[in-house]
């Protein structure tokens, strides 16, 4: 059993039903399919909710669209996590690689998003590009009261110790397949099995042996083959051990519901 910690069902053509079944049929049992920008919410939770507890879902407001980040956004994503199937908020962060929102406003509105978190008790999936030192000043603000994953992770070791530190999981994407990502799988040995989560961010980053294609929740299981190579372990040992992990940081999410 494979769970996709990360993707973007609202973004593969409406294909959700074709999207499930290709899943299902490579192992992948469970996915979270995550809100990035308001315009997104609805769709989100429709999808989610159609097909839970197989698709759970989080809401945030993405650092490239911290800009339009407002009060009725907060409350609109505050009044629907207590539908069962949001559980968690997501993604937020800090992007200042492209910094399509300023990065002051970047870090108050991912300041604020903590600050929801903290008071809804969920977890959080972070983003974090070209951002590091003031990413960990964040997290080690809130070291204690928010916990949750680093998504997509593809930084140095000193983010990924940083974020250890506070309690937060390391998410692994089809990145770890890449030929030049080198340091990456050796920051991965060291990663802790109890704090490893993968994901796909479909539809974008398709690991090797499916480069080029558009990513689908399906692909997961060649970056856990991957994660397995690195760490010396059966696909079965880790299979277990990240069912654990994300049933331990995502305690809101039902899998034992009939689906």
């Amino acid at each position: 059993m494979w769970i996709d910690a990360h993707t973007h069902l609202e973004m593969l053509e409406d294909k959700t039903d074709e999207v499930l079944t290709l899943a299902k049929a490579s192992g992948v049992d469970r996915m979270i399919t995550i809100g990035c920008h308001p315009n997104d919410f609805a769709k989100v939770c429709a999808i989610s909710k159609a097909h839970y507890p197989i698709v759970a879902a989080t809401l945030g407001v993405h650092p490239h669209d911290a800009k339009f980040y407002t009060e009725q956004i907060e409350n609109e994503i505050r009044e629907t996590a207590k539908e069962i199937f949001i559980i968690g908020v997501g993604e937020i962060g800090l992007d200042y690689f492209y910094n399509h929102s300023e990065q002051d406003i970047q870090r108050t509105v991912f300041n604020q998003q903590m600050t929801l978190a903290n008071e809804l008790k969920l977890p959080v999936q972070i983003h974090s590009r070209d951002a590091e030192d003031d990413t960990i000043e964040e997290l080690n603000k809130w070291n204690g009261k928010v916990t949750g994953m680093m998504h997509c992770f593809s930084g140095t070791e000193k983010l990924a110790r940083a974020a250890l530190d506070v309690g937060f999981y390391i998410s692994l994407s089809g990145v770890i397949t890449f030929k030049n990502a080198h340091s990456l799988r050796e920051i991965v040995k060291n990663v802790p099995l109890g704090r490893l989560l993968i994901e796909t961010d479909a539809p974008f980053l398709a690991p090797v042996p499916m480069r080029g294609r558009k990513n689908t929740p399906a692909f997961v299981s060649h970056t856990a083959a991957k994660v397995a190579e690195i760490k010396g372990i059966s696909l079965e040992e880790l299979s277990a051990a990240l069912l654990n992990n994300v049933k331990t940081l995502f305690p809101k999410w039902r899998f034992n519901l009939e689906a």
